[in-house]
């Protein structure tokens, strides 16, 4: 169930880093697999508990990856965690090859999503890594907006077959879910109805879509729905065709235009023949100075402000 809280905030790394612990009790055969990403990643409580199904493998993100697949190969449920960029880009082989060819059920951790690094630098951030993920064969790819949805999906992985790269922000995320949320890889949730147009968001742009709705709802008298579309491949197109009735849909995501969420809620509309106006907000293609992410959401245009402009562009 929906139940929007702005002050219930938290920080996936956070939550997901710690909630292994309860996959770990559940299921002997999980384990973690760490390129010297510890602390970052939030999984000391795991070593602690379960150090014998604990592994770093050093500054080594392609080793990392192909490590965890000859886990898998042995019956085992790896866990690999790292930076977006470090396993989407550097040990991109390794995921394409080893692991999804065999169709494993390796589960990518991938924190320090889009900018939400923020001074972190170019070198940190994931703005290309949906794209390489969703081009590649049975890899799922999911993008989870709040602390009850990341640890339900946590918990659908321990019988989802198949490899999974898991997208997160550093950024601190609101409350929108509660716990009678029942959730569902590839199923789109909808967070706010809306009969005059409809954002369609993941991860972090979902709250500030939140945000742009009401504010809309309240100055202009239109109301506008929020998709909180968390499973980018494969795709809810269901979800898109009932958004595409509005006809209007702003999809707004922390990645490049060019691969991310955009350019899947695109192609679905193109498939299908539906005509609507549509906006796709994200990072211009370019490779962008170092700054704080809330400074980044707000000149990319995907912050609250970003979103209503972006929105009643498309009614005046």
């Amino acid at each position: 169930m929906i139940n929007i809280d702005f002050r219930r905030g938290s920080f996936l790394r956070d939550i997901m880093g710690t909630y292994m612990i309860n996959l770990g009790e559940k299921n002997e055969n999980v384990v973690i697999v760490n390129a010297d990403l510890m602390k970052t990643c939030r999984n000391e409580g795991f070593v602690r508990r379960f150090p014998e199904r604990s592994f770093n493998v050093g500054i080594a993100e392609q080793n990392m990856v192909s490590f965890a697949a000859g886990l898998a190969h042995e019956g085992f449920m790896p866990y690999v965690f790292s930076m977006a960029p470090f396993i989407s880009m550097r040990a991109l082989e390794q995921c394409r090859t080893d692991v999804a060819y065999a169709n494993l059920p390796v589960r990518f951790m991938a924190t320090y999503s889009g900018v939400s690094g923020g001074i972190s630098g170019a070198t940190h951030w994931g703005i290309e890594d949906c794209g390489i993920m969703c081009s590649i064969p049975n890899m799922i790819v999911v993008e989870v907006c709040d602390e009850i949805q990341a640890q339900k999906l946590m918990e659908k992985t321990l019988s989802k077959a198949g490899p999974i790269y898991i997208r997160s922000s550093v950024d601190s995320v609101i409350g929108i879910y509660d716990e009678e949320y029942d959730y569902e890889i590839g199923r789109a949730d909808m967070v706010l109805p809306g009969r005059d147009g409809m954002f369609i968001c993941a991860g972090i742009t979902v709250k500030y879509a939140i945000e742009a709705a009401r504010d809309i709802k309240k100055e202009n008298n239109k109301e506008i729905g929020v998709i909180d579309m968390h499973t980018i491949k494969p795709i809810d197109r269901k979800a898109v065709m009932m958004a595409a009735r509005t006809g209007h849909i702003v999809v707004a995501h922390d990645h490049n235009v060019y691969g991310g969420l955009g350019t899947q809620v695109g192609q679905v509309l193109v498939e299908e023949g539906m005509g609507v106006k549509f906006a796709n907000l994200g990072i211009q293609d370019c490779f962008e100075p170092m700054a704080h992410a809330p400074y980044l959401y707000h000149k990319f245009g995907y912050d609250t402000e970003g979103l209503k402009k972006a929105m009643l562009e498309l009614f005046f």
